[in-house]
């Protein structure tokens, strides 16, 4: 035992606090309930103001969802659009269509109009057929479904299992519809069985059996009906239009928009090979003021000469008998109101920027001098000169001329040296700038076949035996690319510091600095960028909800029957709207500001499932954006998250995602995209679907090409390599830049070899003989101009 020890505590602090703060647990019973009583009644007013807030959002969600009920089932709301699609041959569309009408209708015989006026559903209703077999029309009423439509009824036949159909309800067209139609968005759907059995038991089977085959296709909420009878089909409408509540694509609800009921043109007298295109239909979605440009898809961009407020064809409270639209008597529309534009407050139709050559204070040469140094270049005799072999013109302009005496003293053979002579030796001077084209062209064409930039031939000139052989070649380059990636054989004939003078090597692709406004092409002249996209979209988008709530002498409500008369329309391209519009409606919508202007713009793109052949970077594509469709030469990309530079692909791989950059006028996302590829004039076919992501003409995208040596004596770390360049002046060029092999060692180049391109390497690790030297090289990579920007033109 140690000893007994007294224990010691530590001493309380106390004598450090104040006398407040010892006597603050010491409180009475009456004052802990009223502080209690009180902490309880802050918490029940906390509580009562969640609830009343919660009441306050659910209230306003109730009132919104009304206003839209109302809004879509009220007499002054826009007919709703119901697309009929056949998803095979065996469907038969136009009796369907016309027992549509007559259940609405009530009517027996008469005409049938697309669009009616139901007494009995209180309601109107356009119905639309989609042409089976046409996939462009197809995808136009596509778009009438998606942008304006309430309703696409997929319709299938019981006949096409006996048709011996491979997939059950639908064939391949059917197929490819639904994928376009899920890739635009689609609305509230529905799926119409016909030609069912007459057993109870048998229908449901055969329903069980169509719910497998499509319901992988179509959304959740999609429900399938017969529709046979009467009774059926009036029981679809039941459901569709008084207990469902009808979903749209969120993107389409940020524009004013319509369906063409009529089109027509007015000859301008005054302005030869113009014309103004009349547009009629109902305003949907919001409000169009005067103001506003216009597009029509495929057509192109226009101003609005006024508008027409007509009285409605088709009233919901019209007596029977007179609920069908006579378009045929243009005496029976009654003009309401007109719209005229407001000169100062107009949008102009501005599509590319007008550079200006002076904006870099630049000093450029007047007319007259131009002609004064042509004129004395024409009265220059050159004068005759000994040169050393192999002397370029360049070169020879730095010699100083001797004395006459000397050049005629000086005997030299002929073949020793090159004589520049203006008069004697013109076939001289030809054959050399013969060859000086003739290289100058095989390095454009080696160009051109290294970015992916050559388009076909012209369809009408080809044979079939040169369109499969064109097709052969572009499956074996992207073989070869996926194969081999990014690999370019230096050229023989043309020097490699000068065949590649735009390249460049980087340190690293992820850190090293690339500066995005840096020897950009002329086609950046004529663009437009915005300093904050973001903040520039919100300020447009607000904008345009202002319109709702503004001036009605300048904008028309939605729901009213207008008349677009659109200004300096081309009489060509009036005529073909005109045609296009009786077999399909067309499609016209008011732009937001600045989406008449061209930009760069970038889609997150994947290849078509169906589409077998490659899709090259730099071909002629139709892009349809949303409402819109243009012509583009896309350049696609990789997307990297922790990078400012993405690689250029030259080909889209199949089952990833890539970005796509165009030249095209700006769209404010989200925007669904449809990629189409004309096939030799073959029907369009579906090549790629996405969205678009931004728009940015500063994206930095850069091509990568590799430069490939073999080893051909090893030491350790040293190796002599060869084949990567094939003179001494390309490897002494290209010796700042970083080697590395296939298996993972890094060097650098230490000195030239010989005279035919080797060249001594040292490298961080053993190299083995087997492998493979790379050299990677960038540079900076631009879409393609469209030759024709919208397909109508």
């Amino acid at each position: 035992m140690g000893g007994s020890r007294v224990q010691v505590n530590k001493a309380h602090k106390s004598r450090f606090t104040s006398k407040s703060s010892r006597q603050a647990h010491r409180i009475p019973l009456i004052d802990n309930s009223r502080i209690a009583k009180s902490n309880k009644n802050a918490m029940k007013g906390a509580r009562a103001i969640r609830i009343q807030r919660t009441k306050m959002l659910r209230d306003q969600k109730r009132a919104t969802l009304l206003k839209d009920k109302r809004a879509l089932s009220g007499p002054s709301s826009s007919p709703r659009i119901i697309v009929l699609c056949g998803l095979s041959s065996a469907v038969n569309l136009d009796m369907l269509a016309k027992e549509l009408f007559i259940l609405l209708s009530g009517e027996e015989s008469g005409a049938i109009s697309a669009t009616v006026a139901s007494q009995t559903y209180k309601l109107r209703t356009t119905v639309l057929i989609a042409p089976y077999g046409d996939l462009v029309s197809c995808m136009e009423m596509a778009k009438a479904c998606t942008v304006v439509a309430d309703l696409i009824a997929f319709v299938v036949s019981v006949n096409s299992l006996n048709d011996g159909c491979e997939t059950g309800f639908i064939d391949t067209f059917g197929i490819q519809c639904l994928s376009v139609f899920r890739a635009i968005g689609l609305p509230s759907t529905t799926v119409l069985i016909r030609d069912l059995p007459a057993g109870m038991r048998e229908k449901q089977n055969v329903k069980k059996n169509a719910i497998s085959c499509l319901g992988s296709e179509l959304p959740e909420d999609c429900r399938f009906y017969p529709a046979d009878t009467k009774e059926e089909l009036h029981k679809v409408f039941m459901w569709l239009f008084k207990d469902q509540h009808l979903s749209a694509p969120h993107w389409r609800s940020h524009r004013p928009y319509l369906v063409s009921q009529e089109v027509g043109l007015e000859l301008d007298n005054n302005k030869p090979g113009k014309c103004t295109l009349l547009v009629s239909g109902y305003v949907r979605a919001h409000n169009l003021s005067v103001n506003q440009l216009v597009h029509v898809s495929g057509a192109g961009d226009f101003q609005l000469d006024k508008i027409d407020v007509l009285k409605d064809p088709v009233p919901l409270n019209e007596k029977k008998g007179f609920n069908s639209m006579d378009s045929d008597n243009p005496n029976c529309i009654q003009v309401v109101a007109t719209l005229k534009p407001d000169a100062l407050k107009q949008e102009p139709l501005v599509v590319e920027n007008i550079p200006d050559p002076l904006a870099g204070e630049q000093t450029w040469p007047t007319e007259a001098d131009m002609e004064e140094a042509n004129a004395n270049n024409k009265k220059r005799k050159l004068q005759r000169k000994k040169l050393p072999p192999g002397t370029s013109d360049y070169q020879a302009a730095w010699i100083v001329e001797d004395s006459d005496d000397d050049v005629a003293d000086g005997s030299v053979e002929e073949g020793d040296g090159m004589v520049l002579d203006g008069h004697k030796n013109n076939f001289t001077r030809e054959e050399s700038n013969q060859s000086e084209s003739e290289s100058v062209y095989n390095m454009e064409n080696f160009d051109e076949e290294t970015e992916a930039d050559t388009d076909m031939a012209d369809d009408a000139n080809l044979t079939r035996e040169q369109i499969e052989a064109e097709i052969k070649k572009l499956k074996d380059a992207s073989g070869l690319d996926q194969e081999f990636p990014d690999e370019v054989d230096t050229p023989l004939d043309i020097p490699a510091k000068k065949r590649f003078a735009k390249y460049r090597g980087l340190k690293s692709f992820r850190t090293s600095s690339w500066d995005p406004q840096e020897s950009l092409p002329q086609e950046y002249a004529r663009i437009f960028n915005f300093d904050n996209f973001t903040k520039t979209q919100n300020h447009v988008l607000a904008k345009a909800l202002k319109i709702d709530q503004g001036d009605e002498d300048s904008s028309v409500q939605v729901g009213s029957y207008v008349r677009l008369h659109l200004k300096d329309v081309a009489v060509d391209l009036a005529s073909k709207i005109y045609n296009l519009s009786q077999r399909f409606p067309m499609v016209a919508c008011g732009l937001l500001q600045h989406e008449s202007k061209m930009s760069v713009l970038h889609f997150s793109i994947k290849k078509h499932d169906s589409y077998d052949a490659p899709v090259k970077s730099k071909e002629n594509f139709t892009f349809h954006v949303g409402f819109r469709q243009f012509v583009a030469r896309p350049v696609f990309s990789s997307d990297n998250i922790n990078s400012d530079k993405h690689k250029m692909e030259r080909f889209l791989l199949p089952g990833s995602f890539s970005i796509a950059s165009i030249y095209a006028p700006i769209s404010f996302p989200p925007m669904p995209l449809v990629v189409l590829k004309n096939k030799h004039g073959d029907v369009p076919a579906v090549a790629a679907v996405g969205s678009l992501r931004s728009v940015d003409p500063y994206r930095i995208i850069l091509k990568k090409i590799i430069l490939t040596g073999y080893p051909l004596r090893v030491s350790k770390k040293k190796a002599t390599v060869r084949y990567m360049f094939h003179n001494p002046e390309d490897v002494r060029w290209f010796k700042p830049v970083e080697l590395y092999t296939k298996c993972g060692r890094r060097g650098l180049i230490k000195d030239s070899v010989g005279t035919h391109g080797a060249m001594k390497c040292v490298f961080n690790g053993v190299i083995q003989q087997h492998d493979t030297v790379c050299m990677s090289l960038y540079k900076r990579a631009y879409p393609k101009w469209p030759e024709q920007l919208f397909p109508l033109q």
